[in-house]
C-alpha cells in the first residue's frame, strides 16, 4: 500500500511515490499534485502549511 500526502494548496490526495513534484519547508516534505501547486507554494509556504506551525 502506498504511502498519501495531502497536497498542501488543493487538498487533494498524492501517492509520495508517483507526486508531481515535492517541495521541502522547515525540514518537512510536501508533496504536490502538480506543478502548479508547488509554483503556488513555493512563492507563499506559511499561507499552506497549517495556522499553528511557526
Amino acid at each position: 500500500m502506498n504511502e498519501l500526502a495531502k497536497d498542501p494548496v488543493c487538498n487533494m490526495n498524492v501517492d509520495e511515490k508517483k507526486a508531481a513534484a515535492t517541495s521541502v519547508y522547515k525540514g518537512k516534505t510536501y508533496y504536490f499534485c502538480a506543478k502548479g501547486c508547488k509554483e503556488k507554494f513555493d512563492k507563499e509556504p506559511g499561507k499552506f502549511v497549517g495556522k499553528g506551525e511557526k
